[in-house]
């Protein structure tokens, strides 16, 4: 009799400390989650820049930072917003694809890059400021405003007044952190657009491609009362892999324009091959 009302006992056991293991494997995994990486420190160090670097592993479902604290603050998203404003222009037919012309009227335009016609993908990748200015006052503040919102894309300070360059200067925040959780989003194509949006804008978006890996991304750069503020932010496909980052930089002294310009995205590609990414 003692044995068979034991039978149930030990199930009862073994199943509890199933659990327990479970649930500590659980609670393990969720606080294995962020890892500082004074590597990414060092390319930092050694590029005589500040900021942080942030790289997302979705297989692993982890963060790697040299600064956490850094990349939860808010910046101004700079041309990093033309993510979302591309699939704005996108989904309401403002433009209808990727080779949409901006007509160069021969006005000065600000950089000679620019002073010509480009196509929406040109426009994107060089940043041209005035394609999206024009594209921003055709949106209208109603419209911006309510994509926003559906976007869920960091904190817009949008108002009539600012229309076309809320992105640039200001008080409109995006922490590096909250790029990621977007662009995890916009590459699941969880996003409230029409799947023809997404998928014109994701093929728009690569940058570099060949047999080994893809890269889509986009850099951004503000100078708004005298703070420098760099982006490089997007993601990395190789084989069934996805790594997303997001870099915060800013330059420290003696570190020029060109320079600085060039760090955003060489040093995010750094990162990503200390981590063994690429």
């Amino acid at each position: 009799m003692n044995r068979t009302r034991s039978y149930p006992y030990l199930i009862w056991i073994a199943c509890t400390g199933t659990i327990f293991l479970l649930l500590s494997g659980l609670a393990a995994a969720q606080g294995a989650g962020r890892q500082h990486s004074p590597a990414l420190q060092e390319i930092l160090e050694a590029s005589g820049l500040r900021g942080s670097l942030l790289v997302y592993d979705a297989g692993e479902d982890r963060y790697y930072s040299n600064d956490f604290a850094h990349a939860e603050r808010g910046q101004l998203p700079a041309s990093t917003y033309k993510i979302p404003h591309s699939l704005i222009a996108l989904d309401l037919g403002i433009v209808a694809d990727a080779q949409s012309l901006f007509v160069w009227d021969g006005a000065p335009r600000g950089m000679a890059q620019w002073e010509q016609d480009l196509t929406v993908t040109q426009a994107f990748h060089l940043s041209c400021v005035p394609c999206y200015q024009e594209i921003a006052r055709k949106v209208g503040l109603d419209r911006m405003k309510e994509y926003l919102r559906r976007l869920d894309y960091g904190q817009m300070d949008v108002r009539a007044d600012n229309l076309d360059q809320f992105w640039l200067r200001g008080d409109s925040r995006i922490s590096p952190m909250e790029q990621i959780r977007f662009l995890r989003r916009l590459y699941a194509g969880d996003l409230a657009l029409r799947p023809e949006t997404l998928a014109v804008f994701r093929a728009l978006m690569v940058m570099e491609e060949s047999e080994g890996y893809r890269l889509s991304g986009k850099t951004g750069w503000s100078v708004d009362q005298g703070v420098d503020n760099g982006w490089f932010v997007g993601y990395l496909e190789q084989g069934a892999a996805v790594y997303f980052f997001a870099s915060n930089l800013a330059p420290g002294p003696g570190v020029s324009d060109g320079e600085f310009l060039e760090a955003r995205k060489s040093l995010t590609l750094q990162a990503l091959r200390v981590l063994g990414f690429l």
